[in-house]
């Protein structure tokens, strides 16, 4: 009897700066992950963005909160996303939305990655309603003013903003 060839793995890319990546992004993650054989995050370089956190830092800290999801995988990446997913042999992207105005710019994006490589999907995908409201944005800045983002983020990456935050103090009080 003749072997029949199997499918190629269905690889999907999510990608963005992941500064710090959040309890939304892991839901996003963990739904995606259950849709495609392979998942790799795309932690991005962000020349335009001065972030929190290193490169390699946000890769290990994407790489901690995803650990007990056996085909997700963290990469580091530069340059075009569909380029990326040329590379990866994806055949999707996945984007979070939190509400209109993320699906405003990103339906805007889905269609220019659309001309650069048609045969790439987007796939939106929405968090728990409870985590819609979190934003790497808010918990930086939640964080740097000492408030409470253990709701929000993966322990890893609470003991990360704390490190940091103790490091800022400390770097403060010796320039006082």
């Amino acid at each position: 009897m003749p072997s029949t060839p199997s499918a190629p793995p269905r690889i999907a890319v999510y990608s963005g700066t992941f500064d710090p990546v959040t309890l939304g992004h892991v839901d996003v993650v963990r739904r995606a992950a259950g849709l495609f054989d392979r998942l790799i995050i795309a932690v991005a370089v962000a020349h335009h963005k001065k972030t929190l956190f290193s490169l390699d830092q946000r890769v290990g800290l994407v790489q901690a909160a995803t650990k007990t999801m056996a085909n997700v995988t963290a990469l580091p990446f530069d340059g075009l996303i569909m380029d990326f997913c040329a590379q990866q042999n994806a055949c999707a992207v996945v984007r979070g939305i939190r509400n209109i105005t993320d699906f405003d710019y990103e339906a805007q994006m889905a269609a220019m990655n659309r001309k650069l490589r048609p045969q790439v999907e987007t796939v939106f995908l929405l968090p728990d309603a409870p985590l819609q409201c979190i934003s790497s944005t808010l918990v930086r800045e939640i964080s740097k003013l000492g408030g409470d983002v253990s709701q929000m983020v993966d322990p890893a990456v609470l003991a990360a903003l704390k490190a940091t935050q103790a490091a800022a103090s400390g770097a403060a009080s010796k320039g006082a």
